[in-house]
């Protein structure tokens, strides 16, 4: 029979454990990888969440002026994401979300342009066949100087953009400046469809080229290239030109499907992510051009899917690359819809090239892109595209 402890002798032995108890959880706290994984992620994830929840609770009831809960939860997100120091993830809010998803709609209220930035304001790269702004004369190299009684001087090329959409049906004045002649134009906005993919027939010295534009890699762009190329093909081209310029990429599915149209079969891309393992993307066959003669057209803007494509037509030896360096970018990022109508774009893994190349710099930094195997600058000053009339020079050199 074990002896009677006294009352005490009982109490003493109770603070003596309670005290063990507590120094144990100290330590803890500063060694949590000693507890098994489902206790460890138990506790801490159950602290953090009711540390969060405080202070939620004392900003909102406590700060001397009033603060709505969400958005307190939705600049915390950000600040979170933004720590990352990782230029291609982010958060966005609900509001964000809704705006980033009208933003990858192809149907905009506006003029048909797409515009680069110039110290005078708006230059004119691109004009949209059939649009308000083509049937008011508006051409490659024009210079939007002004909108309305606004000058776009100095401003960034976000506020002239603002400033040239609006609701379709409405007016816009805008004056245009062409080498040392300005006129006023006055054009309806009109509810437009920006063309992802364009094709056109060229011919230079007598070779048919075919020219394909792809302009961005959203759901289904590599149907419509397709169709576009089954009409260049229809229409008996000897070579094509497929460019790529300012193509800031898009869904990796559909830069598989794009070069599968020029790959008969083979790699194309392979990733690896941290949660997911390495996987190889292969030609997904129905090739419909693989043998014509190919020039990939290129610039600092391709970039991420784009790059993919370049780079897969480049290592299996299906086309040269003429233009400047690439972006240089060698991640990719998936988008997760959050509940509450906001949603986590962030940097999930790499890409290389068939040859294993990757493009970027290391993680998220910048890297040295695709270098061109002609290198060609277009000068978009001027009414001729220098770049293209090189492109053109260099497929029609393989036409035998």
């Amino acid at each position: 029979m074990p002896p009677r402890v006294l009352p005490l002798q009982r109490r003493i032995v109770r603070v003596v454990a309670l005290l063990f108890v507590l120094l144990v959880g100290i330590w803890i706290g500063g060694h949590p990888s000693v507890l098994p994984s489902p206790l460890r992620g138990a506790f801490f994830e159950q602290h953090d969440e009711d540390l969060v929840n405080r202070v939620l609770d004392m900003l909102t009831t406590q700060y001397y002026r009033p603060l709505k809960r969400g958005d307190l939860v939705n600049k915390s997100l950000s600040a979170m994401v933004a720590s990352l120091n990782d230029p291609y993830s982010h958060y966005f809010s609900p509001t964000d979300y809704a705006a980033f998803m009208n933003e990858s709609n192809p149907h905009l209220s506006g003029i048909g342009v797409d515009v680069l930035l110039d110290p005078h304001g708006l230059r004119v790269v691109d004009v949209f066949p059939g649009s308000p702004a083509a049937r008011a004369g508006l051409a490659r190299g024009d210079v939007i100087v002004q909108v309305g009684r606004y000058s776009l001087a100095n401003h960034s090329a976000d506020y002239g953009s603002r400033l040239i959409k609006g609701p379709a049906g409405t007016q816009v004045t805008l004056t245009v400046q062409h080498g040392g002649h300005k006129r006023v134009i006055s054009i309806k906005r009109a509810d437009i469809v920006v063309p992802v993919t364009a094709e056109r027939m060229i011919t230079y010295h007598g070779v048919r080229v075919g020219y394909l534009e792809l302009t961005s890699f959203t759901e289904g762009c590599s149907i419509e290239l397709r169709a576009q190329l089954e009409k260049a093909l229809h229409a008996h081209a000897q070579a094509l030109v497929l460019d790529l310029r300012e193509n800031g990429g898009g869904l990796l599915d559909e830069a598989v499907n794009v070069a599968s149209l020029f790959i008969a079969d083979g790699t194309i891309v392979s990733t690896a992510g941290r949660a997911q393992p390495k996987q190889v993307y292969t030609a997904r066959g129905g090739a419909i051009a693989p043998n014509l003669p190919m020039v990939v057209l290129v610039d600092r803007g391709t970039a991420s899917a784009a790059e993919i494509v370049t780079g897969a037509l480049h290592d299996r030896g299906r086309a040269k690359v003429v233009g400047t360096h690439t972006y240089g970018k060698g991640v990719f990022q998936e988008i997760e819809p959050l509940p509450g109508g906001g949603a986590l774009d962030i940097t999930v893994g790499e890409y290389f090239t068939p040859s294993g190349h990757n493009l970027g710099g290391g993680g998220v930094r910048e890297g040295a892109g695709i270098s061109p195997d002609i290198y060609a600058l277009d000068n978009p000053k001027t009414t001729a595209d220098e770049a293209l009339t090189t492109a053109e020079r260099t497929v029609v050199a393989e036409v035998r």
